[in-house]
């Protein structure tokens, strides 16, 4: 039977981590559960770095980015020791089951401890790259999405009464789904993503060809993981002569306040992990898919998720 349970947030922070965890802290109370917060992710766990979480506890953070509860990557954790000592921190506090709010990286880490410790670990999908496999949106994504499209459409303003080329360099060291919704949303004639082998001499005749027909702005997204927009730019301009400029993104895209889509999905999540680990369900990250909370094991979660990448680029191209 379940009494007690943790939470805790892992690897990069999402908008919309908070009030996920202000989910599970107030659904779990009115479960007549003790909720544990657990500080810094898996290392907090390691170093018995917790605390009890009260109704108050949570008060105010439904609107604040990042996460109250601090995250971060834990190299100690995949060590045998490490894992060992997570384990002892559980047993000593009486933690009957762990709520880890993260990606695939975190759930990858959280199905390893429960096959070596069986520890109930159910995971609440956050990821501003909404790379979690079977979910079709992750918390933080929609919010990431809009921070980039914001910054996008101000770029396009100067790139328009400027008449240059503007590479931009969003996040997304594996996955390309930031930079090809920005692009879609934001008219973007262009986008540059690691799932797609980048042909820099097509970008280039396109960008000639629509200069001679009197184009002369234009902008060209690219993710972190497909290369670096300062070095796309400078072959750009050494390959078409004309002025090209950089703006990097960067962790701007992680931070803010989480849009109303963002917090929607963490507030019902939340509350359905919750629910997991009283049913006793474990091993399976819950996120949004075909507009409903499903439930993924984590073994199919953490596996690459594949996206429609033809689809979208074909429709940012014909839309150009």
């Amino acid at each position: 039977m379940i009494k007690k349970i943790a939470v805790l947030t892992t690897g990069g922070d999402a908008p919309g981590m908070n009030p996920a965890i202000r989910s599970v802290v107030r659904y779990g109370i009115s479960q007549k559960l003790e909720v544990m917060g657990v500080f810094r992710g898996w290392w907090g766990l390691i170093n018995e770095e917790l605390k009890p979480l009260s109704h108050r506890s949570v008060s105010g953070i439904i609107g604040q980015g990042g996460t109250i509860l601090k995250t971060g990557r834990c190299a100690e954790f995949k060590t045998e020791e490490g894992q060992k000592r997570a384990y002892e921190t559980i047993k000593k506090n009486n933690i009957d089951g762990l709520v880890v709010i993260g990606g695939n990286g975190s759930f990858a880490a959280a199905h390893e401890f429960y096959k070596k410790f069986n520890v109930p670990c159910v995971g609440v999908a956050a990821s501003i790259d909404n790379d979690v496999n079977g979910i079709d949106y992750t918390i933080g994504t929609d919010t990431a999405v809009n921070t980039a499209l914001d910054a996008i459409d101000k770029i396009r303003d100067t790139a328009t009464s400027m008449e240059r080329i503007f590479v931009v360099e969003v996040m997304g060291r594996d996955s390309g789904f930031i930079a090809l919704t920005v692009a879609l949303a934001g008219g973007c004639e262009d986008v540059i993503i690691p799932e797609r082998d980048l042909d820099l001499n097509a970008v280039c005749h396109d960008i000639v060809h629509g200069n001679l027909v009197g184009k002369m702005s234009w902008i060209i997204v690219v993710a972190e993981g497909a290369g670096k927009a300062e070095d796309i730019a400078r072959q750009i301009t050494d390959m078409t002569s004309l002025e090209t400029r950089t703006v990097v993104l960067g962790h701007v895209q992680r931070g803010g306040r989480p849009t109303a889509v963002s917090r929607d999905i963490a507030l019902n999540v939340g509350k359905a992990a919750v629910d997991c680990l009283i049913a006793g369900k474990t091993d399976i990250a819950l996120g949004l898919a075909a507009g409903k909370i499903v439930e993924v094991d984590f073994e199919t979660a953490i596996k690459k998720k594949e996206l429609k990448i033809d689809n979208f680029y074909k429709l940012i191209k014909t839309l150009t």
